[in-house]
């Protein structure tokens, strides 16, 4: 007994499914966006031979609908189960009934949406039914498959990199939702409907439906948009100029020693739904570049940042980001890593491959030994305070200076 017939409504009837389940694509033709591979995923069904897949890509990119298409365009029975709520059990049970069917001649397609979040033993369960071809497997995950699929798992399987549609996609997305929905909406209220949803067609689609039931038979505007999606519409294209200026206004303001104003802009990139780990790595920059070696600690504050960030995800991940962007407002600057590597760069441009010198090169062999290679030099750690005196740049260079030190160097911390 399935969930609608546990809680029926008063009149008996199933409510309609939302609005991005109703407008599947039945066929890839129909489907928006991710042409590269959906070109070679038509080809492997008309070839008659399916492997096992992995689907890796952001929410709202295609995987679900990707995965009945191949099991329609195959003619093949097609099993869904979210690895956020099924075991091992449901595993086993999956693959016998696939055994039965096989033996009378019908594929079974057993799509694991979320397959990142079965652990080493359910994915090793799957394992020998893929490799024997009990079932062919179609995993859905948005994080790498690299880190979150077992490796001889994932050696038996095509991986597919699907990417966030497009400004342009999402739009036609949306326009047929409207011609469903037998509904209109204004320009600002379009704009904010693309720009919160993300690239993510399922978002834009339950967003409209839910829009176009607070706008009843008057054309969708702003506020709709705003209430459906509870949401404030921010000014902030990830592709163009608030993108950039805003990303620039955090790290001068971080740059300038302004703890406010850096977790003022922080705020607003993540707000505006800025992936947070475009803005970690901003910050980890920052740290080298500005804080440096005034405060050696802000580079590992900042990794610490990023991988908490990685690992907790939104919208947990604003708390860990704002302590970094915090800890590097607040600390000392220094510029001295950025102005040593460009010197070192000018000096390689005006003087070219310079040979190392023999007594720092590698002997390792008898030849080389007898070549000098290695010969007279100095092991640093034999010498008092661990500096040996001897000449580390080339012969022709060892009067030129890379390193200027800045004046909060080594000073490490506050």
């Amino acid at each position: 007994m399935d969930q609608g017939e546990l809680f029926p409504n008063e009149a008996g009837v199933r409510p309609a499914p939302p609005l991005a389940t109703r407008m599947r694509p039945k066929k890839f033709d129909d489907l928006v966006g991710q042409r590269r591979v959906v070109d070679v995923l038509r080809q492997l069904t008309q070839s008659g031979h399916l492997p096992s897949i992995v689907l890796w890509g952001p929410p709202g990119s295609g995987k679900t609908t990707l995965a009945g298409l191949l099991s329609t365009e195959t003619k093949a029975r097609m099993v869904t189960m979210s690895a956020v709520t099924a075991g091992v059990a449901d595993l086993r049970k999956a693959v016998a009934e696939a055994a039965v069917h096989q033996r009378a001649g019908l594929r079974t397609v057993l799509f694991i949406d979320e397959i990142h979040r079965f652990n080493k033993a359910q994915q090793d369960a799957i394992l020998p039914h893929v490799e024997n071809g009990t079932v062919t497997l179609i995993g859905a995950t948005t994080e790498n498959p690299s880190f979150e699929v077992i490796a001889p798992l994932l050696s038996r399987s095509r991986v597919f990199r699907l990417e966030a549609l497009d400004r342009d996609e999402l739009k036609r997305v949306v326009e047929r939702g409207l011609g469903e929905l037998n509904a209109t909406i204004g320009t600002d209220a379009m704009d904010a409907l693309l720009e919160a949803s993300r690239g993510d067609a399922r978002v834009a689609l339950n967003g409209l439906e839910a829009s176009a039931a607070l706008a009843g038979s008057d054309e969708i505007s702003l506020e709709h948009i705003e209430r459906a999606l509870q949401e404030r519409h921010l000014l902030y294209d990830r592709a163009g100029d608030q993108h950039y200026d805003i990303v620039s206004a955090l790290i001068k303001s971080v740059r300038g020693s302004d703890p406010d104003a850096a977790v003022y802009w922080l705020a607003r990139m993540l707000e505006a739904g800025e992936d947070p780990l475009f803005v970690a790595r901003r910050l980890v920059i920052s740290a080298a570049e500005d804080v440096g070696l005034a405060d050696p600690q802000a580079l590992q504050i900042a990794i610490a940042a990023q991988q908490a960030a990685h690992f907790v995800g939104m919208p947990e991940a604003v708390l860990p980001l704002t302590e970094a962007a915090l800890y590097l407002a607040l600390a000392p600057k220094s510029n001295s890593a950025l102005t040593s590597y460009g010197a070192a760069r000018e000096l390689i441009e005006e003087t070219g491959n310079e040979p190392v010198p023999l007594h720092l090169r590698n002997a390792v062999t008898g030849l080389m030994r007898s070549m000098g290679y290695g010969r007279d030099y100095k092991y640093a750690h034999d010498f008092e305070g661990g500096v040996a005196n001897q000449v580390h740049m080339p012969e022709k260079l060892k009067k030129r200076k890379v390193y200027t030190p800045g004046p909060r160097d080594g000073k490490g911390g506050k």
